[in-house]
């Protein structure tokens, strides 16, 4: 047993979604306010928390291999597994030698309280929001603003992990987005489960967004995924504020109707087509990114490619693949036809080629411009940071351009963004 003292140590360490990315952040800022001390993940610590993703298989495998990874490097650790992974299995996680404790996602937010009322600590460390990946040197905060989704797509595993539909009340973001400019925090970024379904005491996300903007003087606004019914000339309108990042993540999921119908998806592609036009021409410099499954069961060659030639058109700035992955309990996991994992593998390799060139095109775009980036770290002297469109950018500069915002004439395709010069 791990004898804990008033400088325990705890490493934070997150898998999936920018809204499991934004409750790590919540639990660091509570464990530091008990007095806990945070470290990076690669150092050894008292206490190990993993925040776990079920979305993929690929995911519940990369959990398991955490787990035991944090046991082979922390022998004397208390092990401790949350988030949605523990909330659909917990008994396969029970199963990992070591695994001490295991919160789902209505328990997540306890964690703090088990911990000081099973060790207790009488006096708080000082020195807090150690781990650069908990605080992201004090540029991007993720903030949590809704959760639950009771849309129950095929495919979808977040309904049974995440029941229960909330949205925080703007007050509570606004102050929340008042703290992490007070803290240093040049960007935050509202998640959620779904985020585009915010709505508190009649505000949705249109006003929240109108909230934030008057009230805070937060550099920048970005939002995470949202799904195509959400899209609205009302919600677009605020992007004429520079302050509202110029980039929309936007679910596809398949370019083929056929295919989202048995999805349960609530949209077709002229849908979706039409929501693309409505950002595009109000958003200048705007950054469209999206999700696609291939190999769903029963897509034919023929609805691969009508998605592949969809994704083509669209012109994405990114593009995330992913092979159809049957989650227990979900629709989809017991559809006929289901696609062998061969031709998922070869359609995932010509989507991920596509993908990349579309990447690389969009990035191409910008040459010769002059674009304001938020600077994140340096390694080996080269800086690297964000545009306001998500395009990472890489430049040498002698100066500390930590959190700093500097435009740059971007100059040539470097690695997976582009090169700069101040």
């Amino acid at each position: 047993m791990v004898k804990l003292s008033k400088t325990t140590s705890v490493a934070l360490e997150t898998l999936g979604c920018k809204l499991n990315q934004a409750e790590t952040q919540q639990l660091a800022a509570q464990l530091a306010q008990a007095g806990y001390k945070l470290v990076d993940s690669t150092q050894k610590a008292d206490i190990y928390v993993l925040n776990t993703c079920t979305v993929t298989h690929v995911a519940d495998r990369k959990s398991r291999h955490l787990l035991r990874l944090a046991r082979r490097l922390n022998p004397s650790a208390r092990l401790i597994a949350v988030g949605c992974y523990a909330h659909r299995a917990p008994q396969e996680l029970a199963q990992i030698d070591g695994v001490d404790l295991i919160l789902n996602n209505d328990r997540k937010n306890d964690l703090v309280s088990i911990l000081k009322n099973t060790y207790g600590i009488k006096q708080p460390f000082t020195d807090v929001l150690l781990n650069p990946r908990v605080n992201s040197q004090r540029n991007r905060a993720f903030l949590k603003v809704q959760d639950g989704c009771h849309n129950f797509c095929a495919f979808c595993i977040v309904p049974y992990v995440r029941t229960r539909e909330v949205s925080l009340p703007v007050t509570d973001i606004v102050a929340q987005v008042r703290e992490k400019v007070a803290a240093g925090f040049k960007e935050v970024v509202l998640t959620g489960t779904e985020v585009g379904t915010y709505r508190s005491g009649g505000t949705n996300l249109a006003g929240l967004l109108k909230h934030i903007l008057e009230k805070t003087d937060i550099c920048r606004v970005r939002l995470s995924s949202l799904q195509p019914p959400e899209i609205s000339e009302k919600l677009v309108r605020p992007w004429h504020d520079p302050r509202l990042c110029p980039h929309f993540h936007l679910s596809l999921q398949s370019g083929s109707d056929s295919v989202l119908r048995r999805m349960k998806r609530r949209y077709t592609i002229a849908d979706y087509s039409e929501k693309v036009n409505l950002i595009r021409g109000s958003v200048t410099d705007v950054a469209i990114t999206t999700d696609v499954i291939v190999g769903f069961p029963g897509e034919t060659e023929t609805e691969f490619q009508e998605t592949f030639e969809f994704c083509r058109k669209m012109h994405f700035a990114r593009i995330h693949v992913f092979p159809f992955s049957p989650r227990p309990g979900t629709l989809a996991a017991t559809m006929p036809d289901q696609v062998s994992a061969a031709v998922k593998k070869e359609r995932s390799r010509q989507m991920l080629a596509l993908a990349k060139e579309s990447s690389k095109n969009f990035r191409q775009g910008f040459l010769g411009k002059n674009i304001e980036v938020l600077w994140e770290q340096s390694k080996d002297g080269i800086w690297s940071g964000l545009t306001g469109n998500y395009v990472r950018v890489y430049s040498r500069v002698d100066v500390d351009l930590a959190s700093k915002t500097i435009p740059v004439k971007l100059e040539r395709v470097y690695n997976d963004g582009l090169w700069g010069e101040c």
